[in-house]
């Protein structure tokens, strides 16, 4: 397995690659309201300043709705009938939105003092209630465009505002910071009744089929029953939780799998435990809870993670949609709770990035946090995956795609299995290091042992039982196996960052902050060598493919190659302005790739030495940087929240430079035979076609030198398309800078003069900044000829006087 180091031979001779972006997973939600459009189809989601439209199916983002203000956007609501969006900034503007068409259609005044905190559309979609952080809620009428109700009354933020679903009663309910429910009178205008009962903030209100019965959830861990007729609690169930949402369940469906089994209300609620219960209302029973998807809690701060902030039921869809504090957004089945999809949608600062799965069908991603998230690239559904109690800070994949390793803050490794319907498990967790784990490096060619590195300065192997491995049958996992690290070294005397296993599983490398990289034997550590070089830490290690080499990465911003031989460095790569943060070798070793600090990532060719590619793809620090196996595809993540999926393209854009050069051959010929040929309307289209002032100019003088020139001239130019006598008078303009050419281009002026409407000219693109060139040279042109016309007639003038001297002379001889 081990490869003789022949030097950089011939392999080297491939054409270099070029990238291009082909899909990009960013942020579409930070926090707030989500909504879902009528029909299922169409999710809403605030992201500061822009409200994202994303198409539930697919997970991906239509359009952005962008405040003018550059104002965060503090709420929104979409009405009943799916047409009217609106919006409401920190700016105290209220805007309208044709969503569709991606158009603001009206903006106008919210009238409150400070922001809008809520807002709700009456059933009809006429009507629009605001509620402020001023203590008011405003009624706007949509159709005729004013505001109809100004409600005073209410104490602190008005955050939660909701009409009556029978409009013929014409009520609104709403609560804010006193914890009580208002119930206010649009006829009138006024508060006809308090229903207080809560002793914190209410965050929902459901409305019973027969509009006389009212749920309202509460942070106080108790949902109430009201009597809307009477006014009074007929209920209070306790939740044990805080609830953020509860929304009736409809009475015809059939939910005999979540435990109804009798007739009347029940009611799910959603909260800070992040998971989903339903109470039947006339005992006040729990008469289910949904299974937690995830290990039994050890700390509050893990519970406050896995809290629920929004619940809402899409009849249409069938299917009941949760939204948690980590902006996940998950889709279950209204009859099953069985999960259907979940969407992240906040990566937060994506820490390193891995293709997964037989064929990379998927991402494995680590951000900012305990969690990992495996996203189905075809439908951008994600698994949030839950076990490490701290920080993720490294990833590595074994060559197969099914399994991989990841590493935390939480000093502890953990092995996962993907299983053949795509679901991943933890298989085997580690514990040994006395820091965190920041690197990490699996076996390249069986899934044999892991090696790790971390803050306390050593490096670990560890081996894989066979039992765990993805030839093993998938078997049902109770509880990760416990791992032992069989082999450990104190390696160097700072963090060691990287850490890398060679394609023949015989050697490690390891790179450090103490700006040396080192070889080690896999099979008992022993040191083999030092890489001398780097005057700051080394960020990555990486083995070639190909040959005995190892590629280095630093801060000081120079990428190396070192021989494995002798330990010499072999070549230095110079050209990034910031820190090297990875690097991978693609195009069968050929050529590096390395990711920087400045959020650039650069393409070497490892022959010339040269930097052939700069790519601008995100706007801060490149962690994650990774290609797929047929080594076509490449993703990078980074600080900026997004992640970037790159094509290569390199066969894409040698196939249309062959394909342009070949058509330029083609029609050059063309244009030759039709010159010959002395047709000159083509030959004029072609040329202007092939954008060649200079064969335009050509074809002009070709014309102008024929018998009856100008004429011949002025026929072609008014046969000429708009666009091309828009390309013609481009060109005129440099003809007409040189006196040579001067001629030409004062012909064809003058055609289009003659020809064209001087308000048709004026239509014409650029026509403003070609007359303003035209002027100084067309004037400097016509002097020159004066002068030349003065001269002529001098000249003439001195000829005739010649001329009568030498007649005189004439006659006196004769006489």
């Amino acid at each position: 397995q081990r490869l003789q180091f022949n030097g950089f031979s011939a392999r080297f001779s491939l054409p270099p690659s070029s990238y291009a972006v082909s899909r990009k997973i960013e942020p579409f939600y930070k926090g707030g309201r989500v909504q879902i459009s009528r029909d299922g189809k169409f999710m809403f989601c605030p992201c500061g300043t822009k409200l994202n439209v994303i198409d539930v199916e697919t997970g991906a983002r239509l359009r952005s709705l962008e405040q003018d203000d550059q104002e965060d956007i503090t709420s929104f609501v979409l009405s009943p009938d799916d047409e009217i969006l609106v919006t409401g900034s920190r700016a105290l503007l209220l805007k309208q939105w044709n969503w569709r068409e991606n158009k603001c259609v009206r903006t106008w005044k919210a009238v409150h003092v400070a922001p809008v905190a809520s807002m709700a559309f009456d059933s009809t979609s006429t009507l629009l209630a605001t509620g402020g952080c001023d203590s008011t809620i405003k009624i706007w009428d949509m159709i005729k465009q004013y505001c109809t109700h100004n409600l005073k009354g209410s104490s602190g933020v008005v955050h939660l505002v909701e009409f009556h679903p029978d409009i013929s009663r014409l009520q609104l309910l709403s609560s804010s910071m006193d914890y009580k429910i208002r119930i206010w009178d649009l006829n009138s205008s006024k508060c006809v009744a308090v229903l207080d009962g809560h002793f914190s903030a209410v965050t929902s209100l459901a409305f019973a089929a027969d509009g006389n019965t009212l749920i309202s959830s509460g942070r106080d861990k108790i949902c109430m029953v009201w009597n809307l007729k009477t006014r009074e609690s007929k209920r209070t169930v306790p939740v044990y939780e805080s609830v953020e949402a509860a929304i009736l369940l409809p009475e015809k469906g059939d939910f005999s799998q979540l435990g109804v089994k009798k007739q009347g209300l029940h009611f799910l609620t959603a909260g800070s435990k992040g998971i989903l219960k339903i109470w039947e209302v006339a005992t006040a029973a729990c008469v289910y809870t949904q299974p937690v998807p995830f290990e039994p809690v050890e700390s509050k701060e893990e519970a406050s993670e896995r809290s629920l902030t929004h619940c809402m039921l899409v009849p249409e869809r069938n299917e009941i949609v949760t939204v948690s504090v980590e902006h996940n957004i998950v889709l279950y089945d209204a009859q099953t709770l069985q999960l259907r999809k979940q969407l992240a949608g906040y990566n937060d600062e994506v820490l390193d990035v891995k293709f997964l799965g037989p064929g990379d069908s998927h991402i494995v991603v680590a951000t900012n946090s305990p969690q990992l998230k495996v996203f189905e690239l075809a439908t951008s559904h994600c698994q949030i995956l839950y076990g490490h109690t701290e920080t993720i800070l490294a990833l590595d994949v074994f060559r197969k795609g099914l399994m991989f390793v990841s590493c935390a803050k939480d000093k502890s490794i953990r092995v996962w299995r993907m299983n053949k319907d795509g679901r991943v498990v933890c298989v085997a967790q580690g514990l040994g290091h006395a820091h965190g784990v920041g690197a990490v490096s699996c076996s390249r060619m069986k899934e044999s042992f892991i090696v790790t590195s971390s803050q306390d300065c050593t490096i670990k192997v560890w081996n894989i039982p066979e039992s765990l491995t993805s030839k093993a049958k998938a078997t049902l996992i109770s509880s990760p196996e416990a791992l032992h690290a069989q082999v450990t070294e104190r390696g160097h005397d700072k963090d060691v960052n990287s850490v890398a296993v060679s394609p023949n599983d015989k050697l490690i490398a390891t790179g450090s902050q103490d700006r040396l990289a080192k070889l080690w034997s896999c099979s008992d550590c022993s040191l083999l060598g030092v890489f001398t070089g780097h005057k700051r830490g080394i960020w990555c290690v990486q083995f070639s493919p190909v040959d005995q080499i190892l590629a280095t990465s630093s801060a000081d911003g120079t990428l190396k190659l070192w021989g494995l031989q002798d330990f010499s460095c072999l070549k230095t790569f110079e050209g990034h302005d910031a820190s090297v943060l990875k690097i991978i070798f693609v195009s069968r070793g050929t050529q590096l790739l390395s990711s920087g600090s400045d959020g650039l990532l650069k393409l070497w060719t490892i022959k010339t030495n040269e930097c052939v590619k700069t790519l601008d793809g995100h706007e801060d620090k490149i962690w994650g940087l990774h290609s797929n196996k047929q080594d076509d595809m490449v993703v990078t993540a980074s600080s900026d929240s997004s992640i970037t999926l790159w094509k290569d393209v390199t066969e894409i854009e040698q196939e249309e430079a062959q394909a342009k050069q070949e058509e330029q051959i083609m029609k050059e010929q063309e244009l030759s035979n039709l010159l010959h040929e002395k047709r000159y309307l083509k030959a004029l289209g072609l040329a202007i076609s092939l954008d060649r002032p200079h064969t335009v100019l050509m074809v002009v003088k070709a014309i102008l030198k024929e018998n009856d020139g100008r004429k011949h001239l002025e026929e072609n130019i008014v046969r000429l398309r708009k666009d091309q006598k828009e390309a013609v008078l481009t060109f005129l303009v440099t003809w007409n800078t040189n006196s040579r050419n001067c001629h030409e281009a004062q012909a064809v002026i003058e055609t289009l003069l003659k020809h064209e409407a001087p308000d048709s000219l004026l239509q014409y693109s650029g026509i403003k900044s070609a007359v303003e060139s035209l002027l100084p040279y067309t004037e400097r042109h016509f002097q020159r000829l004066s002068r030349l016309l003065q001269a002529s007639m001098f000249i003439d003038f001195m000829w005739q006087n010649m001329r009568l001297a030498d007649a005189s002379q004439q006659e006196d001889v004769t006489l």
